[in-house]
């Protein structure tokens, strides 16, 4: 009879295995993927689709995005949380499916040289987040939300992680200099 302790080394051998004939091969890939490559990166996550600043993305549920360059600046007083520099983004969200889209699904997320990056919420400036999350995008309709988010005081590469539902398959990550 196996135990607990048994099954999980043996499960551990098996994925230090696979990763190991993965990536220990010292081969370069060529940018092609088995049937079973993509298996495994379906199982990992989320599949990422780099984009640059200004370019659109289709989801394959029919949304769109484009999001623009950043635009620097400098927070007010009652900004929160407080931060000496930010930068916003003007994210447009278009709808080419089916049903109406929800909103509250849109999920972006900023990364500074891999830190994480506060969103800036300053209303005196126009920065409020997504205040229409309870909206619904019909078909053949958009809209667009503009967010902000903090940033060290010179300009660093900036990553925004961008989906359009929870438990979407695809994520869209546009990066750039902010």
């Amino acid at each position: 009879m196996r135990t607990p302790s048994t099954l999980l080394a043996a499960f551990t051998l098996c994925a230090v295995a696979i990763c190991g004939a993965c990536g220990a091969s010292g081969q370069e890939s060529n940018g092609s993927t088995s049937a079973g490559d993509q298996a495994l990166a379906e199982d990992a996550g989320p599949v990422a689709q780099t984009m640059n600043f200004g370019a659109p993305y289709r989801f394959p549920d029919g949304v769109t995005v484009v999001i623009s360059a950043p635009r620097p600046f400098h927070p007010s007083d009652s900004a929160y949380p407080r931060s000496n520099r930010a930068v916003a983004f003007e994210i447009g969200v278009r709808n080419d499916g089916d049903q109406p889209y929800h909103l509250s699904g849109l999920s972006v997320s900023a990364t500074v040289e891999g830190a994480v990056a506060k969103q800036v919420v300053d209303s005196m400036q126009g920065y409020s987040g997504i205040v229409d999350a309870d909206k619904h995008v019909q078909p053949g309709r958009d809209t667009g939300v503009t967010l902000a988010f903090a940033v060290p005081d010179e300009p660093h590469p900036i990553r925004l992680t961008v989906r359009t539902g929870e438990a979407g398959p695809v994520v869209a990550v546009y990066s750039g200099s902010a």
